[in-house]
């Protein structure tokens, strides 16, 4: 790393490392918050959006929990008397260490390898929680800049119907989303089973299901049961946002995962297929053909300790086939098993965090049957100015003989990212 990006990463963090021993009390409160009553810290594991115990249990429950707030009720009607609301920000600087090219080649004068402020990365307007006594909702509507007004303003929104039934949640949850993928119907590990919920800030450098790409656009329907134990979620969906038509018929994904309590260790172990085929843009024909198992530990070891891995694999185009949304390549598999640990050195204040990632893709570009691994290892710290802002660093190192071609790593993004990242809801 260039001696000035040294520099400006130290500049950025020095009144955050003065500050390290002082613990300031959570002020703002984001939406969720507001309708419990209950601070961040209640629902998340170490930091948001990482979710703990309590955490599943309200997102299982539709968002219908209350106790910070009186209802309005009457016949057939129990919701807030106030429409909860945050602002969710994120504000990144990143740079990468290819060569800096100022001709039209990929990621020139005008990318990440100069260092590019992302101001914001992010910025959204969340509306979201009870709607009544069994359904509550989420609604994301996007506060930047586009030309595609449907998918800018509409980002994302889904709306559980929740019945308990014995000791089990079963759920029916329209969904839509722009660039979270099939998963975000419903799920509750932090693996980055589902884009939004992870560690570390670089997804793909980080988690195997990033990796092999099952975010993207997706809605559909999410048929769920849930209890503490565990929850299975069944969705029909299609590739496609803000639009009924783009595609037919629905595609499968399917995930199981166990949740048990043990010793005091909050533990997760579950898996996810993505499956079936249609018609996009009433032409084309695409699949969908992953599978991905995951596990996670979350418990004390004299400071807070989670530990993630997961192995994913989207399989390679066979003779005859449709495409695979996932993976283009029709002479191998993309796969990547994924590891990271997060330590709360100042528990609930700093964590550190390191992560390994081995993956494979014969669809990146540039890559050949000789140099498609790919490979990173990265380091992260994160630090909670209060419950609902925090601050991260993330490096990740890549490596693999995908790195070793001169296409791949000086003309493109080189062989280093650093990610500097102000992350806040209100």
């Amino acid at each position: 790393m260039k001696k000035a990006n040294i520099l400006f990463i130290f500049a950025a963090f020095f009144p955050f490392v003065v500050s390290l021993w002082v613990v300031p009390k959570a002020d703002a409160v984001p939406a969720f918050a507001r309708q419990t009553g209950q601070a961040c810290s209640t629902c998340h594991f170490q930091h948001f959006p990482m979710l703990n115990a309590f955490g599943r249990a309200f997102k299982a429950g539709g968002y219908t929990m209350v106790g910070g707030q009186s209802l309005v009720e009457g016949d057939d009607l129990s919701l807030p008397n106030t429409l909860n609301a945050s602002l969710v920000t994120k504000i990144r600087y990143q740079k990468t260490n290819g060569k800096d090219y100022t001709g039209n080649l990929i990621n020139g004068s005008s990318g990440t390898n100069r260092g590019q402020l992302q101001f914001p990365d992010e910025a959204a307007l969340f509306l979201g929680g009870r709607a009544g006594e069994h359904i509550g909702f989420v609604l994301e509507a996007s506060l930047k800049d586009s030309a595609n007004v449907d998918t800018t303003m509409f980002t994302s929104f889904k709306m559980p119907i929740v019945y308990d039934v014995a000791d089990t949640k079963l759920s029916i949850i329209p969904f839509t989303t722009d660039g979270l993928g099939a998963s975000f119907g419903f799920e509750l590990l932090n693996t980055g089973a589902v884009r939004n919920i992870r560690v570390l800030e670089n997804r793909t450098q980080t988690s195997a299901q990033q990796y092999i790409g099952t975010s993207g656009a997706a809605q559909g329907f999410a048929f769920v049961a849930a209890n503490d134990m565990g929850f299975i979620n069944y969705s029909l969906w299609g590739p496609t946002h803000a639009s009924s038509t783009d595609f037919s018929p629905f595609m499968s994904y399917i995930r199981v995962a166990a949740t048990p309590q043990v010793e005091g260790w909050d533990i997760g172990v579950g898996g996810q297929l993505w499956s079936g085929a249609g018609k996009a843009n009433g032409t084309t024909y695409l699949k969908a053909d992953a599978w991905a198992i995951d596990a996670q530990l979350q418990g004390d070891v004299g400071m807070p300790l989670g530990v993630y891995v997961a192995y994913a694999n989207a399989d390679k185009k066979g003779a005859g086939d449709f495409t695979n949304q996932f993976n283009s390549s029709e002479t191998k598999d993309k796969k990547a098993w994924s590891i990271v640990a997060e330590l709360g050195i100042i528990p609930g204040k700093t964590t550190v965090s390191a992560g390994y990632l081995a993956g494979q893709d014969r669809s990146a570009t540039g890559a050949t049957d000789n140099n498609y691994k790919q490979n990173a290892t990265t380091l992260g710290v994160n630090y909670l100015l209060t419950q609902n802002v925090e601050i991260q660093l993330n490096h990740s190192f890549l490596s693999g003989n995908y790195y070793d071609l001169a296409a791949n790593n000086e003309q493109s993004d080189g062989d280093n990212l650093t990610t500097l990242m102000l992350f806040a809801g209100f």
